[in-house]
């Protein structure tokens, strides 16, 4: 005959304290181990120097560790330009998780398809797909992706209209619980927000309500990318690094520096309930 033992509930109480502790302890070197690769990728010499100097800027090491990426995610960047954050992102998931990079067409695709394969040690393992809403939106099986991530690009595609066809597409490549992180220009929210973003700004309310549209619940925000200097009064093209208007205000505009920056998060809900 089977007889349960009782322990005492002092040595329950501990047990389960040493529980709790152990799962903390655990969360807490997985987190460890995360930012010491983050940092390593960040500090690697597959990334220029030009691109380094605009860390002051971008804060890479806090905006991904906001976003709450791991080295053993599957992660989708669209529309990664000159391949700045990529820089960061492949040498990060190359061993244990998985960089799709969803790239429009023409030229500037051509380009970043070149620098990857000028580097073939970093970049072997880069999945290139190509997103050109309303056709073309595959970029990434459905329901693969824990987290997709773009860059100052959202201003870009509202002029297009083609910004729900965007956000759909994140959408359907994530994971139930998947996370999407943005950041992009931050427009001054005591004026209204022009449907055409032409001097490249968005309000943060609007960029919101954008993901709200689409099925994304707001999961944070943060000021790691502020700049209380810039007065989001000119096109955000005339600041560095572009600076479209060459030596005309230049002093003025490198001591404003980079623009200032909404850091949005938003998850994709585990069940309809939870989209609202």
């Amino acid at each position: 005959m089977n007889q349960r033992i009782r322990l005492p509930l002092s040595v329950l109480l501990t047990l389960s304290i040493v529980a709790i502790l152990s799962t903390r302890f655990a969360a807490a070197a997985d987190d460890a181990g995360t930012t010491a690769a983050l940092a390593a990728a960040i500090a690697g010499p597959q990334r220029s120097d030009a691109n380094k100097a605009r860390d002051k800027y971008r804060h890479p090491l806090e905006t991904l560790t906001f976003f709450g990426i791991k080295p053993d995610m599957t992660v989708v960047e669209v529309s990664p330009g000159t391949g700045w954050y990529t820089e960061i992102l492949a040498p990060l998931l190359k061993d244990h998780g998985k960089l799709y990079e969803a790239v429009g067409g023409g030229a500037g695709a051509k380009k970043f398809e070149d620098k990857l394969k000028a580097d073939s040690a970093v970049y072997s393992q880069v999945i290139v797909t190509t997103l050109q809403p309303p056709a073309q939106t595959e970029i990434a099986p459905a329901g693969s992706a824990d987290m997709v991530l773009t860059f100052r690009n959202v201003h870009d595609w509202i002029p297009r209209g083609t910004t729900q066809d965007y956000f759909k597409a994140f959408y359907r490549a994530l994971k139930p619980g998947g996370v999407l992180g943005i950041t992009d220009h931050r427009a001054d929210p005591s004026q209204p927000q022009d449907p055409k973003a032409k001097n490249g700004y968005v309000r943060q309310d609007y960029m919101i309500q954008i993901a709200k549209q689409a099925g994304f619940r707001l999961a944070g925000t943060s000021e790691i990318n502020a700049n209380p200097k810039d007065p989001r009064n000119q096109p955000v093209w005339n600041l560095p690094p572009t600076l479209r208007q060459g030596d005309k205000d230049r002093d003025k505009y490198l001591a404003i520096g980079e623009s200032d920056r909404m850091t949005l998060k938003f998850v994709k809900p585990a069940t309809e309930a939870q989209t609202r």
